[in-house]
């Protein structure tokens, strides 16, 4: 189908893909000519309803969308078989029925789809020593006499004094109607959940059981902006009894932080249906670990949440808008401690919730769990902390002093905004190598064991397909590429090199390269490369200026945090620019650090004084604010870096000789138009 500049726009959420479509175009249709994955068994004749989709409704100022359910056709005969036969939901859609008629946001429900994002934030094998807020106590009380009328709660609570220390203890309201039924149900002996968080505060009975029950368990949540990660807890053992993830459904409304906040300010429902989606899928991740953990959703008595700024306030129901404009207020920024049933979270209904506090208004809950499991002011070397995701996160320091910023980085380290781009899912290419010689590559795919180059590649791959470039190997193809000489250190694609190699393809005024041609034809572009650069320019920049703020002109380990910077290769990061020089043996994945922070938080309560404190110590760096920043953005645009030197890693990889490219030229001959940041650089070097 050809499609023309009038044509509806169509973009495909979580994987942020779009196309322009005529009308009367089947979504299922539009999905497959954009690589979009929507899985359908039974041809497009609507009887598998594997196909769904749901449209998105409101303004999507970023994506300059206005999508209603008035742009896709009504409900045809196929669609309403099929729902008389097997039911569908009243916001879902066939997509191999539904056809295009105006502009849409499409999401792809993740329970729909087999070959879903691979959501990498595993548990932590750490050892925590157990201390957590919440105690069972079982007691067994005297029966009722007439010739004693003290209630029955009141000899409850004079036994938990006596057999267990607890003294004034205040007892959850909803428990008071069922305490006499549960008394006599266990005849009189019964086991209370009491949460003891705060020194100073009284001892609450959130829960209560008739006899003996040994059971209780928490939640650990790290609420990303593209992932959430829940591990299921035992607060008896501190064992880990089933870990899961899934995509953060606020993809739909935007997928960076900021284009979230403008669908809150341009809708007026936005909060609400944002806040919704969040916590609706939280219950949801619940009622999946707890079935893989053969645990009731009933014996969750507490549970911990980390996240960034914006996230928290979605999650806490709090409207975000002033967190998208200076000075960047936080509602709230210390702890919070709320009840789960006050928020709509399935679990006890007694069960408590504690969120660990924001360090400022756009380095989150998230950046304390990480600080709090990392420790970098439980030491003396000067430690660098990165949680690498659409919102960088920075955190620098030692014992002595910690300082803290974010940096706006964008959605293109997680494939969006990327030509070829994609998440993280089976069939993405994850591993790149380019020979320096003939400039050939291979690569490696989600799903597939082999290299592209070795003999049962494309057997072995007809599984999954190879479908798109994931944020792993987006970083690696881009260093790569400069390694091998593809790309100046100014990040321009050499159009000299078609001459040598037909990887190198002209691409209107520029050239891209080809990384793999078939269906579909994988390729980086100028645009591409240009993406990567203002992304990594963005987090070094920010890292550059909390060493200014340090005194320090080298960082002595880097611990690189959350689900992307696990799959991150040290050396390719440096390679770009992305961290700042560093013997490589000390630059380390630590996995989902926020994660692992709330999950120290709920197995001890010290913990959380801890990150309470440390947290009121670090001091907040607003980049914005800081007029050297646009400076050291300018010199990290160029890779590594314009003006700092990498020996280290210098000594460890063979760096190419710079390569300056004719003023105004391509590499060709052909002129280019130079991007504001490298006529900046060039004034600057000038």
């Amino acid at each position: 189908m050809n499609a023309s500049p009038t044509d509806p726009l169509v973009l495909f959420m979580p994987s942020g893909k779009r196309g322009r479509f005529p009308v009367g175009t089947p979504v299922l249709d539009a999905a497959r000519q954009l690589g979009v994955y929507v899985e359908s068994v039974c041809g497009g004749r609507a009887t598998c309803g594997r196909c769904q989709i749901e449209v998105q409704e409101g303004n999507f100022a970023k994506h300059k969308i206005v999508s209603s359910n008035d742009h896709i056709s009504p409900r045809g005969p196929k669609e309403e078989r099929y729902d008389r036969v097997r039911g569908l939901p009243e916001n879902r859609r066939l997509s191999c029925s539904a056809t295009i008629q105006g502009d849409l946001v499409i999401d792809v429900p993740q329970d729909t789809v087999v070959n879903a994002q691979v959501v990498r934030k595993a548990a932590s094998d750490r050892i925590i020593e157990r201390d957590p807020a919440i105690q069972l106590c079982y007691v067994e009380i005297e029966e009722p006499d007439m010739h004693k009328p003290l209630g029955d709660l009141d000899r409850l609570k004079i036994m938990l004094g006596k057999d267990w220390g607890f003294d004034n203890l205040l007892v959850s309201q909803h428990l008071i109607p069922d305490v006499q039924k549960i008394l006599r149900k266990g005849n009189w002996g019964v086991t209370a959940a009491i949460h003891r968080d705060l020194e100073a505060s009284r001892p609450n009975i959130i829960a209560l059981w008739p006899g003996l029950h040994n059971e209780a368990y928490g939640i650990a949540c790290d609420i990303g902006s593209t992932t959430i990660a829940m591990h299921l807890v035992s607060l008896l053992s501190g064992r880990i009894v089933a870990s899961s993830g899934t995509s953060n459904p606020q993809i739909r409304f935007g997928e960076d932080l900021m284009s979230r906040v403008s669908y809150v300010m341009m809708n007026p429902d936005g909060r609400e249906a944002m806040t919704k989606a969040v916590r609706d899928a939280i219950s949801d991740l619940i009622g999946k670990v707890c079935a893989e953990g053969g645990v009731d959703p009933d014996n969750i008595l507490d549970a911990v949440f980390v996240g960034n700024p914006i996230m928290h306030h979605l999650f806490l129901g709090i409207d975000p808008t002033e967190l998208g404009q200076a000075p960047f207020a936080l509602a709230v920024s210390g702890a919070v401690h709320t009840w789960a049933r006050d928020i709509g979270i399935k679990m006890n209904y007694g069960a408590r919730i504690y969120m660990l506090p924001c360090i400022a208004g756009h380095v989150g809950a998230d950046a304390a769990g990480a600080t709090l499991s990392e420790g970098p002011y439980r030491q003396d070397r000067m430690m660098l902390l990165v949680d690498v995701g659409t919102n960088a996160e920075i955190v620098l320091g030692n014992r002595a002093r910690v300082v803290a910023a974010s940096s706006p980085t964008g959605p293109a380290f997680e494939g969006a905004e990327i030509s070829s781009g994609q998440r993280a899912a089976p069939g993405a290419i994850e591993r790149v190598r380019i020979d320096p010689a003939t400039l050939e590559p291979k690569y490696r795919v989600i799903g597939v064991d082999k290299w592209s180059d070795e003999g049962g590649f494309e057997e072995a791959a007809k599984a999954t397909g190879v479908t798109g470039i994931c944020g792993s190997a987006i970083i690696e193809v881009v260093a790569e590429m400069y390694l091998s000489g593809v790309i100046s250190e100014d990040g321009v694609v050499d159009g000299s090199l078609a001459a040598r190699s037909p990887r190198i393809i002209p691409n209107g005024r520029t050239f891209s390269y080809l990384l793999r041609d078939g269906e579909p034809r994988i390729t980086v572009t100028q645009n591409d490369v240009r993406a990567i650069q203002l992304a990594k320019a963005a987090l070094y920049a920010g890292v550059k200026l909390l060493m200014e703020k340090q005194g320090v002109d080298h960082v002595d380990t880097i611990r690189f945090a959350g689900a992307f910077g696990s799959f991150i290769d040290p050396k390719y990061a440096m390679v770009l620019g992305l961290i700042p020089d560093c013997d490589l043996a000390e630059v380390k994945a630590v996995g989902n650090a926020a994660g692992t922070g709330a999950l120290m938080a709920l197995l001890n309560r010290e913990h959380r004084r801890e990150i309470e404190r440390e947290v009121a110590r670090i001091e907040k760096i607003e980049t914005a604010l800081e007029p050297h920043f646009q400076q050291l953005f300018i010199d990290a645009m160029a890779l590594p870096n314009k003006v700092d030197p990498f020996p280290k890693l210098a000594a460890a990889v063979k760096l190419p000789p710079k390569k300056l490219l004719a003023e105004g030229e391509a590499g060709d001959g052909t002129p280019r138009r130079r991007s504001r940041e490298e006529r900046a650089a060039r004034r600057t070097r000038d």
